[in-house]
């Protein structure tokens, strides 16, 4: 029987990376799509639980939702599919999921509720200046074939961020651990037409810091960066440390 794939991704149904990693799955196995109607970037790990959600069914095998990219994870899982999924795909994103960014990342964060339910997955992410995405998606179907045969241990979801390719190819991979993405710390404040006051969060700088072993580094180098991810967010280091205070009461 055909491997069970899920396709995930916060870019929407209309997102650029979502057909062609669609299609490189379907070399694999009987492929399922669950996006959003509409972009859900940067909505993170978050589930919709105060109202409605709702399929609607674009052509055979593919839908899309009014919820958010691990709402398409859980749904797909859970629901579409009953609970027979051999692997989740999310992505191909729109940008690069460095570091810090997947804390924010609803690409990651479809992987991660894959993970959670204790489906293989992998996020995938790439240069947001590269348009071609051909590359990423036979890279995706190599990666994802692997994962299919090899498994994954329980809990863990990979996340796997793309540079600009030479040519058709990539110059190389390699697997490495989180970096760090510092962003701008600035609030803009602007007022509407009818001077009520409003913000935006976001500063339009971003600073990677190259520390090495990182998929900062090795995305700069022309590598893709390969990077497992763990459910478990535990600091064991800090935890041991915790573990020697005084926690018998709290002194008020």
């Amino acid at each position: 029987m055909k491997p069970r794939i899920l396709v995930c991704n916060d870019d929407g149904i209309n997102g650029p990376g979502l057909r062609p990693l669609a299609d490189a799955m379907r070399a694999l196995g009987r492929v399922t799509v669950v996006v959003p109607a509409q972009e859900r970037s940067a909505d993170s790990h978050a589930l919709t639980l105060h109202k409605p959600i709702r399929v609607h069914r674009v052509s055979p095998g593919v839908y899309t939702i009014n919820g958010k990219p691990a709402d398409c994870a859980r749904l797909g899982i859970l629901e579409l599919l009953k609970g027979r999924v051999d692997l989740v795909v999310s992505g191909i994103n729109l940008g690069f999921n460095l570091g810090d960014d997947t804390v924010y990342s609803g690409t990651v964060a479809a992987a991660r509720e894959a993970a959670l339910l204790d489906a293989p997955a992998i996020a995938f992410s790439q240069d947001p200046e590269e348009t071609r995405y051909g590359p990423a998606a036979r890279f995706a179907r190599s990666l994802a074939r692997q994962v299919l045969a090899r498994g994954l241990p329980r809990g863990i979801c990979l996340n796997v961020n793309f540079p600009r390719p030479l040519g058709v190819r990539f110059k190389g991979a390699a697997a490495a651990r989180l970096g760090r993405r510092v962003y701008s710390k600035e609030v803009t404040r602007r007022s509407d037409p009818r001077g009520r006051e409003y913000f935006w969060l976001a500063g339009s700088d971003v600073t990677s810091v190259r520390d090495a072993g990182t998929d900062v580094v090795a995305v700069a180098k022309g590598l893709v960066s390969v990077t497992p991810l763990h459910v478990d967010t535990t600091d064991a280091t800090v935890l041991a440390d915790l573990r020697k205070w005084d926690l018998s009461g709290v002194r008020r």
